[in-house]
């Protein structure tokens, strides 16, 4: 495993290390390399998020009609006071309720898989790398953070980033509309 790992960082180092020295001020590559990391880890995991629940769109919608359906079968049960149709129906409307959100939680999970490749491919580079800081940090922190510490804030920041560039971008622009477009079910009768 270790040697397939070794070749992709060879094979993507050239790309990656041009981030690293667009200004010629190390400090300054640094922080802009890392933050173009970022970007890339944050839209990798973006698409492959939404080719998974694209592929799985159908199987989404099942459910969440399955879960409108039941809520409705519940509250017309609790509304014509049979008590235990009630309980079985808002029992059966919360289990696919929790099948559903730990769907889409495992989904969610799949947004941080490029984040190791990309931590192990620093590692190649700047693990000899420390950054001073400054007081009370340095207090904490007495010989200095590596580069996991400058990469977490920037990705973060690359979330909050790509949150707001979301919508203009043309794939994912789709990808949002689809997402935030409830499917039409019938009327209730």
């Amino acid at each position: 495993m270790q040697y397939y790992l070794d070749w992709l960082y060879f094979q993507i180092d050239p790309f990656l290390i041009y981030f690293y020295r667009i200004t010629g001020v190390p400090l300054v590559d640094y922080f802009i390399g890392t933050f173009n990391l970022a970007m890339i880890c944050v839209v990798v995991g973006e698409l492959s998020i939404s080719l998974a629940i694209r592929l799985n769109k159908r199987y989404l919608d099942a459910m969440a009609e399955e879960i409108t359906e039941k809520e409705r079968l519940s509250f017309a049960a609790y509304q014509a006071g049979k008590k235990t149709e009630y309980q079985a129906l808002n029992k059966d409307a919360t289990d696919v309720w929790g099948k559903h959100f730990f769907t889409m939680a495992a989904y969610s999970a799949g947004l941080f898989w490029p984040l190791p490749f990309a931590l192990g491919w620093m590692q190649t580079r700047f693990a000899d790398v420390t950054f001073d800081l400054v007081f009370p940090l340095n207090r904490l922190f007495v010989d200095g953070v590596g580069y996991t510490f400058t990469f977490i804030p920037l990705y973060i920041l690359g979330r909050i980033v790509f949150k707001y560039l979301r919508p203009r971008l043309p794939y994912f622009r789709g990808v949002q509309q689809m997402l935030d477009t409830p499917k039409k079910t019938a009327p209730a009768q």
